[in-house]
């Protein structure tokens, strides 16, 4: 039958693209080297180093998660291409439905493991951490900032990556003032560095008994986590620290102690927090960590050559043309600015998914036709 014809061309074209994605992922690359971590697992004495040996576990793990997630791909052509034939030879026109459906996720499934071959960047794989701001606006701002918060976290659940919260701030009536969470997860940091930016809401504000208009800022700051082994050059008389007591909502999302802390890097002004953790001693750790992540960011970003060069960031902190725009009235629509990339289903937006505005990123970031 024709619908059927036409459909398994349209599969069948997808079988290059899909050989050749196993190149450029480096399938037998990967394959090679879960072997030889397996050998290193199964080695004597391989738990006398936990922290060593939690990240070849984390390694094989990673690594597996890829070859599989090939290996179901090539499954899924396979099953779909069998289905398409079946249907033919029966001439069954109520499975074409079926079969268009399956035909759009081998598209997806091998749009996403392509894009992940972009992710070739020193960070790319890291761990990403975020931080949140609410912007000018008060209540308003801070509750855009909040679902900001969650919007993330949904997506990190899609994703199997596991959130830690490290500092987070309460809004005055309602939302945040300020929140950091560390995404953990293969390439978390490569997919999230497209978020980075200013984030424009528009909506009628509930906050607002006349019912008006509002717009609403708020900045998401994403660096990635910079591993022990990468050092980081910082003056000890360059780091400010306060001492101050934990809160967050409902205390639900830290510990109420007064260990948190507070560092302020003088030269850049650049300032993190962590509250997170039970001691005052593992919070500055914590809080170094990412005050070294931070620096990296901006020196890798800026082209600088030392940490020392970095004379200010004035600039990253304050409120610029936004990237995105959210719009809840008199129409909804998501409308990132750099790629035009566009859906107007606000709510699955808000809910976390943002893979189609990552994944416009990532492609013209690759084809260079990203706007400013």
């Amino acid at each position: 039958m024709v619908q059927f014809e036409e459909l398994r061309l349209d599969l069948e074209r997808l079988r290059p693209e899909i050989d050749d994605l196993a190149d450029a992922l480096g399938l037998k690359q990967m394959e090679s080297e879960i072997q030889q971590l397996e050998l290193r697992a199964a080695e004597p004495g391989f738990w006398d180093d936990m922290e060593n040996s939690q990240k070849i576990l984390q390694r094989t793990a990673a690594l597996k998660s890829k070859v599989e997630a090939y290996n179901n791909l090539n499954s899924a052509y396979e099953d779909t291409l069998a289905l398409i034939e079946l249907a033919n030879e029966e001439e069954d026109l109520s499975l074409l439905e079926e079969a268009q459906q399956e035909v759009e996720k081998v598209k997806e499934s091998l749009e996403a493991q392509r894009l992940s071959t972009l992710l070739t960047g020193e960070y790319d794989s890291k761990n990403a951490i975020l931080t949140f701001h609410a912007g000018s606006g008060g209540t308003e701002a801070q509750d855009w900032a909040e679902m900001l918060y969650r919007m993330y976290n949904r997506w990190a659940e899609r994703h199997n990556f596991k959130v830690k919260t490290l500092d987070y701030l309460d809004g005055e009536e309602a939302g945040l003032k300020s929140a950091t969470i560390l995404v953990e997860g293969e390439n978390a940091y490569g997919y999230l560095k497209s978020e980075s930016g200013v984030h424009r809401l528009v909506r009628v504000s509930p906050f607002d008994s006349s019912g008006r208009r509002h717009t609403s800022f708020a900045s998401l700051e994403v660096m990635p986590e910079i591993d022990d082994n990468i050092e980081v050059n910082i003056n000890p008389e360059d780091i400010k620290m306060d001492v101050y007591r934990a809160s967050g909502a409902g205390g639900q999302k830290v510990n109420k102690t007064s260990s948190a802390v507070r560092l302020t890097h003088i030269p850049t002004g650049i300032v993190v927090a962590c509250q997170v953790e039970r001691s005052q001693h593992q919070n500055r750790e914590v809080a170094m960590k990412m005050l070294a992540s931070k620096l990296m960011e901006i020196k890798e970003r800026e082209h600088l050559d030392k940490i020392e060069d970095i004379k200010g960031v004035q600039k990253e902190i304050t409120w610029g043309s936004q990237i995105r725009s959210y719009v809840f009235m008199p129409y909804t629509l998501v409308k990132d600015n750099r790629t035009s990339y566009e859906v107007s289903n606000i709510n699955a937006v808000m809910d976390g998914d943002i893979d189609g505005f990552i994944n416009a990123y990532l492609k013209a970031l690759s084809q260079g036709t990203l706007k400013e």
